[in-house]
């Protein structure tokens, strides 16, 4: 599949709500529904609530959606939806890996999670990711703000395959201001930033 020139300035940034719901399913579809199926639901659901099918995948989040307990900043190229950035309260993402490195070093939960990147294959390596990124901070700005923390992998300088980095790189977030905080796992790490409401 060719690569598609990204011409800055023209991605916009939508939330994901049942008006643009088509378009994140067309993205979804496009990439057989995320890693095999996920519909990016793994962080909503906990391992023994999971069914581990792309149709029941893709019904759990469109019914999340419906009912406003699913948030994404969706990039959009003109009416194409090419990426996406996952977020959401620790209620509404409960699901986290590495959980019990994760809780021993936790003082207080965020207010917001940052839990996973999406971007289509044509649109990698382009800048995509820091353009959902920024968006997903204006609408937790939008909503009144708060603690976010993110869980990217701490690439140390090293290449690695765009489809494997779904929570994003740490220097990624240390260009959107976030503060390191803690290691979690073998290649992540715990990051977080205060966002001011809007």
């Amino acid at each position: 599949m060719a690569k598609t020139k990204v011409v800055p300035g023209e991605l916009t940034v939508r939330p994901l709500t049942p008006e643009t719901w088509a378009a994140f399913a067309d993205l979804a579809e496009r990439h057989n529904g995320v890693w095999g199926g996920c519909w990016c639901t793994f962080f909503h659901t906990l391992h023994g609530e999971k069914t581990f099918e792309a149709a029941d995948n893709r019904t759990l989040k469109e019914r999340l959606v419906a009912e406003g307990r699913a948030h994404a900043a969706l990039v959009f190229d003109g009416d194409v939806a090419v990426g996406w950035c996952e977020y959401g309260a620790p209620q509404e993402l409960p699901n986290i890996n590495h959980r019990k490195e994760y809780e021993a070093g936790l003082s207080e939960p965020p207010d917001y999670r940052l839990t996973c990147f999406f971007i289509d294959r044509r649109y990698r390596r382009q800048g995509v990711s820091a353009v959902a990124l920024r968006g997903a901070l204006e609408l937790i700005a939008q909503a009144g703000g708060g603690v976010v923390e993110a869980y990217p992998q701490d690439t140390a300088g090293k290449q690695i395959t765009a489809s494997f980095l779904y929570n994003g790189t740490r220097s990624l977030f240390e260009q959107a201001g976030f503060a390191y905080s803690r290691p979690k796992g073998k290649n992540h790490c715990v990051m977080s930033a205060t966002v001011s409401p809007a």
